[in-house]
């Protein structure tokens, strides 16, 4: 999804925040449904990158900054799989507005309420 040489991240504390939400039973096969998801999701996933990744508008505000970033392919599957546990492994590891962002652009109903 990024260019080479564009990560933001190179130490890889994302992917591995997102990795600790793919449950042990999901290891043998995990690779494998990562593929079919970006199959599946290939418009999808250049739209979003299109709207939101470098270059676009809400980027250039400093938003947005892991579209575009590899680990995000490993990151938007766990949302639409598992958000919430995605979600209480992300607390206390990184940024909530980082996942915030991309809940936000890949699909607005995981939000959880913060008031």
């Amino acid at each position: 999804m990024a260019p080479e040489g564009a990560r933001h991240w190179p130490d890889g504390a994302f992917l591995d925040t997102a990795l600790s939400a793919v449950r042990p039973e999901e290891y043998a096969w995990y690779a494998d449904r990562l593929q079919n998801f970006a199959r599946e999701h290939r418009k999808r996933l250049e739209d979003l990158l299109c709207a939101y990744g470098p270059g676009s508008p809400p980027a250039s505000h400093g938003r947005y900054a892991l579209i575009g970033q590899p680990e995000t392919l490993v990151i938007l599957e766990r949302i639409e799989t598992v958000p919430f546990l995605l979600r209480s492994t992300w607390e206390g590891e990184e940024e909530d507005v980082l996942l915030d962002d991309l809940e936000f652009a890949w699909r607005p109903r995981t939000r959880l309420s913060r008031r």
